[in-house]
């Protein structure tokens, strides 16, 4: 368990080349793998649940040569996978155990899908009932949880509403209806990421997409592509959140995705009062791509609920860990999915902030975490107070963050949430099992130091 000491200060400025995305990452690796030739993608996440992902298609029979910026798949074709002779390790990724049990469903043959402690303790419940209503035939453990044994085989076409949002679950059901006898319909209340959708396309699959639906038409003959990854806005939304935290900063970040289903966030940063710009916006692949400037000014803070949850839930932890450093704080409502992620996240949160000073109120939906106004004021600042109706108030917050030693839970994204609160602290702040950020950002800790006045070690 490697720790990292994050020293409190300075500044970060320059340009920011971001890793693949990795949402897109997966889904161009297994359509990829379905496809009829060789596919290149360019730009593949160097996460470590992408790597996940072809690891497991390689134990299904497809041939993949990766290099530093480049991942090679020989397709096997919609019917080209072979049984695997051993389980399928997900390790920590979600996405891969989902969207695989989708393809899985419709091969004729056993496999079964497992991953480490973490990921056997998610509910799989909402991926496997669909698949379930389509023919496939799936043993879990403990209720609804992995491994998942899987027997496939002809799959029934169906019109499924999701009952939460989510684009995992919308993915599965999409890749199963490649293998089913009509065409399957996925619905949902709140939109949510359509990097499969547009995949889809990519490779040459017929796909109808409307106001809250999707519509996959069966056994298309998949093409290979050479396909270039967007560098990944979760990502970027770390490097964004420094540079908020750190007074004096400045970065611009490129070729950074901006597919619609993503971007509430950046809304979101620019309504508290983040000055972001968006410029050299293209359509690449399929995808929105541009180049995204940020600067440092003070934060208003804010409310989180509704849909708005569904559209932002990957960047949710940066936007908490954000709080102390606003003048109202962030209250986030409606985000019980955040309690069955890598960790329960709204816990983790709550426990690594309260650490470090934060004044955090722990929600079962949520939580509040207290901005600068909320901060008892200075002994000069209640002095000067009798005197002046309405002192004038600071410029920049001054959160009363202190140093800590805090545990992520081994949950990368907040292992790098609580770092970067800890840009603002006083004093360093020593991040337990650091390595977990490889999960989705393995650079994070070393780019962070590269943009810095003051390093981190």
């Amino acid at each position: 368990m490697a720790r990292k000491i994050i020293a409190p200060g300075g500044t970060v400025s320059g340009v920011v080349d971001l890793p693949g995305d990795k949402s897109i990452s997966h889904r161009y690796a297994i359509l990829a793998a379905l496809a009829e030739g060789t596919t290149e993608i360019f730009n593949y996440a160097s996460a470590a649940d992408c790597r996940s992902t072809l690891e497991c298609l390689r134990r299904l029979g497809v041939q993949i040569d990766v290099t530093k910026d480049r991942a090679r798949i020989a397709g096997v074709g919609l019917d080209g996978l072979k049984a695997p002779r051993r389980a399928l390790d997900a390790e920590n990724s979600g996405s891969t155990i989902r969207m695989l049990a989708g393809v899985l469903a419709g091969q004729p043959f056993k496999s079964k899908l497992t991953g480490d402690s973490s990921l056997r303790k998610r509910p799989m419940r909402r991926v496997v009932e669909p698949l379930r209503q389509m023919g496939a035939g799936i043993h879990t453990e403990n209720g609804d949880r992995a491994p998942l044994e899987i027997q496939g085989g002809k799959l029934r076409a169906i019109d499924y509403t999701t009952p939460i949002p989510s684009a995992q679950v919308k993915s599965a059901i999409l890749l199963a209806g490649l293998y089913a006898d009509g065409a399957t319909t996925v619905r949902e209340s709140v939109r949510t990421r359509d990097h499969t959708e547009l995949a889809l396309r990519e490779f040459g699959a017929t796909v109808d997409i409307e106001r809250g639906l999707a519509r996959i038409h069966p056994r298309p003959k998949l093409q290979a592509r050479q396909l270039t990854v967007p560098g990944d806005l979760s990502a970027a939304v770390f490097m964004i959140g420094a540079a908020l935290v750190l007074p004096g900063s400045e970065l611009m970040l490129h070729n950074v995705g901006l597919n619609p289903t993503r971007t509430r966030v950046l809304d979101f940063l620019i309504s508290i009062g983040a000055p972001i710009n968006i410029a050299s916006v293209q359509l690449r692949d399929g995808e929105l791509v541009g180049d995204v400037a940020v600067r440092h000014a003070p934060l208003s803070g804010g409310s989180i609920s509704g849909a708005q949850v569904a559209e932002m839930i990957d960047e949710l932890p940066m936007l908490a860990a954000l709080g102390p450093y606003t003048e109202k704080g962030i209250e986030i409502h409606d985000a019980k999915e955040l309690r069955v992620k890598e960790s329960d996240r709204i816990a983790a949160l709550a426990e690594g902030l309260r650490q470090m000073g934060a004044t955090v109120e722990e929600f079962a939906d949520g939580l509040r975490v207290a901005g600068d106004s909320a901060q008892p004021p200075n002994q000069d600042a209640a002095v000067g107070a009798q005197h002046v109706e309405d002192p004038p108030r600071r410029a920049v917050p001054v959160p009363r963050l202190h140093s800590a030693k805090v545990d992520p839970q081994g949950d990368h994204r907040i292992a790098m949430a609580l770092a970067v609160a800890a840009l603002g602290a006083e004093g360093n702040t020593t991040i337990l099992d650091a390595d977990c950020a490889a999960v989705s950002f393995p650079e994070f800790f070393e780019r962070l130091e590269q943009l810095r006045g003051k390093t981190a070690s």
